[in-house]
């Protein structure tokens, strides 16, 4: 696969509540107002401002019948409690990274990213025609709700880093703001991994309890202001967030990581696919042994067709 693939595709998942969740009073009234509670800060570009035309676009579908009214993170729940909000019922919508929630069933992340797994249009083929979506709809049947794509970021870049990486052993005992299966992967090449809510990042990296830090790529990460700590950037492809990152901020881009690093990324993304595969959790097995499936069925043509096309573009094609 290219090399490139260990950047993961990360597809944003609206969770809605069941119809019984609704408070009586709103419903009595005639007009129904549901709160999506965010994983993202106020207007946050890409991200918040799609979660906040996701409830606009419900809102006026529905003439205002059914009203979406959008807390950012931290407004009513913290970032990271977002899912629980929906479960308990505080809320009855939630918007973020359905990895953000591997806590609850590991099979929820690979509706976001898998290290050297899907790219965006692999992932919408396997949610929407290959069997994902039902099976996406039977791990949040537990929780009582209902799973659906609202957003994606296509590949996300790499990820910042302090000092430029030489190699495997720059990874051991970095400490490394990632989520997901690809937090796990990092994890097994030697990083000390955590998770923290996108409006907690710079801060964990400018106080120095982070060496280096993984979100989703220049738009969003120039907002975040990553690169006013780090200036090593890993393969990143946003043309215009990245021009400023290069030419005004002084970020030096590398567009993909050292070979040892890829391979031994590779090797550990493997291993723990499967034994995912091998999981005595049903839904577990079941998720992994349909996205492995459905993987080897959609790369066919993105490695026999589009990766040809797009070499031959690049060689060739200068306008």
């Amino acid at each position: 696969m290219d090399r490139r693939s260990f950047l993961k595709t990360s597809a944003l998942g609206g969770t809605a509540a069941a119809a019984t969740t609704l408070a009586a009073p709103a419903i009595a009234q005639g007009n129904i107002t549901w709160r999506m509670v965010t994983t993202w800060p106020k207007n946050f570009p890409g991200l918040g401002i799609g979660a906040q035309r996701l409830a606009d676009r419900i809102t006026a579908a529905t003439d205002g019948a059914l009203t979406v009214q959008l807390f950012a993170a931290g407004e009513m729940v913290p970032p990271l409690q977002a899912l629980d909000a929906v479960i308990d019922q505080t809320a009855e919508m939630s918007h973020g990274a359905a990895y953000y929630w591997q806590n609850k069933s590991v099979a929820l992340s690979f509706f976001t990213g898998v290290p050297f797994g899907m790219t965006s249009r692999e992932l919408t083929a396997w949610v929407r025609h290959m069997g994902g979506q039902e099976i996406w709809d039977d791990i949040y049947d537990q929780f009582g709700l209902q799973g659906f794509l609202s957003g994606d970021t296509g590949t996300q870049t790499g990820g910042w880093f302090r000092n430029e990486l030489a190699g495997v052993e720059d990874i051991q005992g970095l400490r490394f703001r990632t989520p997901g299966l690809g937090g796990q992967v990092w994890q097994k090449i030697g990083a000390s991994v955590t998770n923290m809510a996108a409006g907690e990042i710079f801060a964990a990296l400018q106080s120095g309890a982070l060496d280096a830090a993984e979100f989703v790529g220049p738009y969003n990460d120039l907002a975040l202001g990553f690169h006013q700590v780090c200036k090593h950037y890993y393969a990143a492809n946003d043309p215009r967030a990245l021009q400023t990152l290069v030419n005004d901020h002084g970020v030096t881009l590398h567009s993909s990581f050292p070979d040892s690093i890829l391979e031994g990324a590779a090797k550990a993304a493997a291993e723990i696919i499967t034994e995912l595969r091998d999981s005595s959790d049903p839904l577990v097995k079941r998720t992994t042994e349909s996205f492995i499936e459905a993987l080897n069925i959609v790369r066919q043509k993105t490695e026999g067709t589009d990766a040809g096309y797009v070499a031959a573009r690049e060689k060739y094609f200068k306008i």
